[in-house]
């Protein structure tokens, strides 16, 4: 017997055990935890709908996605570059903590300061100035006409909590730097996070305290990982929790079936791409010596060629996943059908560029992915594996858990990964900003893991971040997004579907961003 697989089952049994339902209790079980608490340690969705439930932006998201107040309750442009805040009066942190102003200032600060994994979200902001307790101005570098959209994931924390718990930076996840702030929370949020136990078990509690509206009647929410499928399932369908997520593709009828459970199914604005690096001279984890193939864009094209991404969507994701040629999809703004072809799906055209390239026997690298953040994502990669094997590119496959898969390839330990992104604008300018853009020291590229750079792409989106003009911006996104796709920047694969498993007794609201709100969850 697996001794590690089995205490892991008994971890998973005495969590499930330990939450007996009750009313007004929904038990959750994911694939993945969120890695911590800390709302700035990692831009990735999972770790942001997690703490979204805790702590809250200025400017939120209603179920329809649409801007509407959060913690701010109006905002206006004074200048280009000036936009004014009005904050909410009245609001207390879970540890009773009046909010103002100082606590949006030292937000700022900590989100774009080391360790911090938002920096991507303030890059553009050139100060933030207190007019008042309750009135903030944020002057950005230039015109910034989406500073609302951008600010909608800019988590706010209490400045007097961080102080008194040695929590002012954020939790490093590229050096594995904990503080108090991973493993405990005081925002303003509708749940209070009760108790944090990493890997096993997380509880929330309605906060009584809370000013807004929830819309559910739900009390208390236990979030427990499983990473198993199999056993995923089986908690859903023996009523041991509720709500799962993912459902796996192969699983979908039998839950439809059992007269207990039903899957939610729906798009997703998320892309699923591989990246390579195109920055290091030689590239690392690789039999190539002394130079680095990636940087020749032969051999990126080659890659792309070489994937059977129709294959993948018939025999991996069962039908549940639109292959794309974009790095963004249908209801990203700036999307544009007409650019949404791929390169062709061509073997021997893969071989023959590789061959220009000077690799006329292929060469050998590792692939770094995760095996349980996104919608099959091991498998996916096992397929490209062999996709690139047959024209002579020999993949070391490196699957590994999200808890040690991030903190690897967002120090850019790696030579080949794979990414899922969500513009959590729903704007096409954040994927450029985050993705496309040249690495730089302010947040620029920061998700840019290859460190793919075209100077024209960076003129592009700052062009794109101030103009007001939509066709003139729509022209310059659909410019950037041309040069890139020539340059094989990345290896675009797919969006993937929604699949959510929930009990015939809750409702709550299924987002195209893979949130997941408790503040709209019910038990009938």
């Amino acid at each position: 017997m697996n001794l590690k697989k089995s205490s892991a089952a008994l971890l998973v049994a005495a969590a499930l055990a330990a939450g007996a339902a009750s009313a007004q209790t929904v038990r959750i079980g994911n694939q993945g935890d969120a890695l911590s608490m800390d709302p700035h340690s990692l831009n990735e969705s999972l770790q942001l709908t997690v703490t979204g439930n805790v702590y809250e932006p200025l400017v939120a998201r209603d179920r329809n996605l649409k801007l509407v107040p959060g913690l701010a309750t109006s905002w206006k442009q004074t200048s280009p570059t000036v936009w004014r805040f009005e904050l909410r009066k009245g609001v207390e942190f879970h540890d009773g903590t009046p909010f103002t102003a100082d606590d949006v200032l030292f937000t700022f600060a900590r989100a774009a300061g080391e360790g911090s994994d938002m920096k991507s979200y303030v890059n553009d902001v050139k100060d933030v100035r207190k007019v008042n307790s309750h009135t903030v101005e944020v002057e950005t570098k230039g015109p910034f006409p989406i500073l609302p959209d951008v600010l909608s994931l800019l988590y706010i924390m209490s400045k007097k909590w961080c102080e008194d718990n040695q929590a002012t930076r954020p939790v490093d996840r590229r050096k594995g730097i904990e503080n108090a702030a991973s493993f405990r929370a005081n925002g303003t949020g509708p749940f209070r996070l009760r108790e944090r136990q990493p890997n096993v078990k997380t509880t929330f509690q309605r906060n009584g305290n809370y000013w807004g509206k929830i819309e559910g009647n739900v009390v208390n929410v236990e979030y427990t990982p499983i990473g198993n499928d199999a056993t995923r399932v089986a908690a859903l369908l023996s009523g041991q929790v509720d709500v799962i997520e993912p459902v796996p593709l192969q699983d979908v009828a039998r839950i439809n079936a059992s007269g207990k459970s039903k899957v939610m199914q729906g798009p997703e604005l998320r892309t699923i791409f591989l990246g390579m690096d195109q920055k290091r001279d030689e590239l690392l984890y690789s039999n190539v010596k002394g130079k680095n193939p990636f940087k020749d864009k032969r051999v990126r094209q080659a890659f792309y060629q070489a994937i059977d991404i129709q294959g993948i969507q018939r025999t991996v994701m069962r039908g549940a996943s639109a292959p794309t040629a974009l790095m963004v999809g249908p209801g990203i703004n700036g999307f544009d059908p007409a650019m949404n072809t791929r390169l062709p799906f061509d073997a021997e055209a893969s071989k023959k560029l590789l061959a220009e390239a000077g690799y006329p026997n292929g060469f050998e690298v590792t692939l770094n992915c995760p095996n349980d953040r996104y919608v099959n994502d091991g498998n996916i990669c096992q397929a490209v594996a062999a996709n690139l094997a047959r024209v002579g590119v020999k993949i070391n496959l490196q699957a590994e858990t999200k808890g040690t898969y991030f903190p690897k390839i967002l120090r850019r330990d790696t030579s080949f990964y794979m990414l899922g992104w969500t513009p959590g604008t729903y704007d096409s300018h954040n994927a450029l900003n985050a993705l496309m853009r040249c690495v730089d020291d302010s947040g620029s590229g920061q998700f840019n893991l290859g460190s793919y750079c075209n100077p024209k792409v960076d003129e592009l989106t700052k062009q794109i971040q101030s103009e007001t003009d939509k066709a003139k911006r729509d022209a310059m996104i659909r410019e950037a997004f041309k040069i890139h796709a020539d340059d094989v920047g990345h290896l675009p694969l797919h969006q993937q579907a929604l699949a959510w498993g929930v009990a015939n007794n809750v409702t709550l609201a299924q987002l195209a961003d893979n949130f997941m709100p408790f503040r709209y969850m019910s038990v009938k």
